[in-house]
């Protein structure tokens, strides 16, 4: 490969200006001596975000298109990447100063490791548990979306799939990251292939993450280092996205876990998270419906 440099960073954005600014001048100002490409691959924004990287990040490399999604979108950031490293980075986060450097010197100190994250905390400094995970078998997934996980949030039993019941402030190897910062070898991309495209958007990196580990490759929390991710604002969370959150759980159960169950853990694997979904969907409605009166009763709109 010519001119390969040390780190591809790829970015996805839609409809994300401000957001995504934010995200590329932290990226830009890295306190890192490495060499490093920024690929931007805008999905279709209406906003004037491809204008404004062009305008204000010249460095960066644009991809103009269509909402092709967040799986396809990457997928073209990498298939043009020149890195020996690949960073999925979401355009609502901001790395530390040195969290580019951090990371890349543990995947040179620990030849072992084939996906890597930081600690990515919300804009309120607390942990953003999406960036440790086990993965969705059937009861993790049950307790997760049942809200049993919230409620027993340090239980071993009830919270394994953010893996609550672990210091947030030690390293250790995990299942799965979050597609927000995911840092993995290209050697690892060459062995297990690119994101799989029947993921339009979320549950793609778990199920990257499950097939780097099945490969052999470790997947690695390391909280020496922080990124802050201002989660909800990348994506805009409208039925289509509900939508595709819940199908994904469907499409990794069947690819990956369906052969290890019998027939009717796998019935409610595929109709619980589609039964949530109209749940969410009906709930989400319900303002629309009724509306309160002074008097404190509801009326119904028709």
């Amino acid at each position: 490969m010519e001119n390969v440099v040390d780190l591809s960073i790829i970015i996805v954005p839609y409809n994300n200006k401000d957001l995504l600014r934010k995200t590329l001048a932290a990226v830009f100002a890295s306190r890192m001596e490495r060499k490093f490409e920024v690929i931007v691959h805008d999905n279709g924004s209406s906003d004037g975000t491809p204008d404004m990287v062009v305008a204000e990040f010249p460095e960066a490399r644009l991809i103009r298109s269509e909402n092709v999604g967040f799986t396809r979108g990457n997928n073209a950031g990498i298939k043009i990447a020149r890195g020996r490293n690949i960073l999925l980075l979401n355009p609502d986060t901001e790395v530390g100063g040195d969290t580019l450097a951090v990371m890349l010197n543990l995947l040179d100190r620990r030849p072992d490791i084939g996906v890597a994250t930081c600690k990515l905390v919300l804009g309120n400094g607390r942990l953003d548990p999406a960036c440790r995970r086990s993965f969705p078998t059937p009861w993790v997934a049950i307790s997760r979306l049942s809200g049993l996980s919230l409620l027993f949030p340090k239980s071993r039993l009830f919270n394994r799939y953010n893996l609550g019941y672990l210091p947030e402030d030690q390293e250790y190897e995990i299942d799965s990251c979050s597609g927000a910062f995911l840092l993995i070898r290209q050697e690892v991309i060459n062995k297990i292939g690119p994101l799989d495209e029947d993921f339009f958007m979320y549950n793609e990196d778990v199920d990257w993450c499950y097939r780097a580990k099945k490969a052999g490759y470790k997947i690695y929390y390391y909280p020496l280092t922080t990124t802050v991710h201002h989660k909800r604002q990348s994506a805009q969370f409208s039925k289509k996205a509900q939508w595709e959150f819940h199908r994904s759980m469907i499409v990794f159960h069947k690819k990956h876990l369906a052969g290890r169950y019998p027939w009717f853990v796998n019935i409610i694997a595929y109709v619980g998270p589609r039964v949530r979904y109209v749940l969410k969907l009906v709930w989400s409605y319900l303002p629309k419906i009724f509306s309160t009166h002074k008097g404190g009763e509801f009326k119904r709109r028709f």
